[in-house]
């Protein structure tokens, strides 16, 4: 009875015990949470309280801002650059041209007819008059570009004229311009015998004239390009240039038909232009004649400066 009372005493007492440790224990572990707890706060707030993180941003979108040149359009602006600066040389040397050879190839065309009737007594359907006009054509043509040159440099400074080149150039262009010259009055007279329209005749001394220079530039080239060092011989390439230049020559000789007031008049559409009359001074003719070839070739120009491409006319500085 004794033992077994005290095996009950000392049960008791050891789950007494165990309870004891157990609430310890617990006690412990919940001291230990709360410690965590605080220092997890502790931290937390740190980092509410401390400087934001630098953090790197992306780089703008730059299609949404700034347009995008891909190598096409670069190269379209160039050739749109090149094109009108093709353009605008095309028509200052049309200009040149016009200036310092067609309108004195007029000049002097009308300045020799008017020496070969009334100094040399030639008659005009005579073979004399017309070698006699070609010859003040070519001399016309010679003197002006050579002068025009001459006085460029001297104006502008520039040495990149070169005399002797350019003194080559206009014999070149002088050689051709006594053929054309020579053929224009025969050819006229031709025509004219043959009583056709004013427009015919236009279109028949154009084509016929302008024949004639192109034979004339292909022989002269062939002949002077030996002796002469800046005249380059006859090859496909100038072939091709110098057509498109004998077509704007065509177009000179042929508003110089114009001048001819005493021929179908009435269809003649250059008369109040470019007309000489029984009654214009001599001097004044001259100036006149040398007009219309001016006005024929820069109209005959300019259309071959617009619709050509680029590097296909005489004028292209090639």
């Amino acid at each position: 009875m004794l033992v077994l009372t005290a095996t009950r005493s000392l049960l008791r007492s050891n789950g007494a015990v165990l309870r004891q440790n157990v609430r310890l224990m617990s006690s412990v572990a919940s001291s230990e949470i709360q410690a965590a707890a605080a220092g997890h706060n502790t931290t937390a707030k740190r980092e509410i309280h401390s400087d934001p993180p630098q953090m790197k941003s992306a780089p703008p979108l730059q299609y949404a801002s700034q347009p995008t040149y891909l190598p096409e359009d670069a190269a379209d602006e160039k050739e749109e650059e090149a094109a009108t600066s093709g353009m605008a040389d095309r028509f200052k040397i049309t200009a040149e041209v016009t200036v310092s050879k067609i309108f004195p190839a007029g000049f002097g065309w009308q300045s020799s007819s008017i020496f070969a009737e009334e100094y040399l007594g030639y008659s005009a359907d005579s073979m004399a008059f017309a070698l006699t006009t070609g010859l003040g054509d070519a001399i016309g043509v010679m003197a002006g570009h050579c002068v025009y040159y001459a006085a460029k440099k001297s104006i502008t400074g520039d040495d990149s004229i070169n005399m002797e080149r350019e003194t080559q150039t206009g014999l070149l262009l002088a050689s051709a311009a006594f053929c054309s010259g020579t053929a224009w009055q025969p050819l006229v007279d031709v025509l004219q015998g043959a009583n056709l329209p004013f427009m015919q005749v236009f279109a028949g001394t154009w084509i016929g004239c302008g024949t004639a220079f192109y034979l004339g530039l292909r022989g002269a080239r062939t002949i002077l390009s030996g002796p002469c060092k800046y005249i380059h011989e006859p090859t496909y390439e100038n072939s091709k240039t110098d057509k498109s230049l004998s077509v704007a020559i065509g177009g000179a000789t042929g508003f110089f038909v114009g001048t001819d007031t005493a021929y179908l008049p009435a269809q003649n559409f250059l008369f109040d232009v470019v007309g000489i009359h029984d009654a214009t001074p001599q001097l004044m003719g001259c100036a006149i004649a040398g007009t219309s070839t001016g006005l024929g070739f820069v109209a005959a120009q300019t259309t071959l400066n617009a619709i050509y491409p680029a590097g296909k006319l005489w004028n292209d500085g090639k």
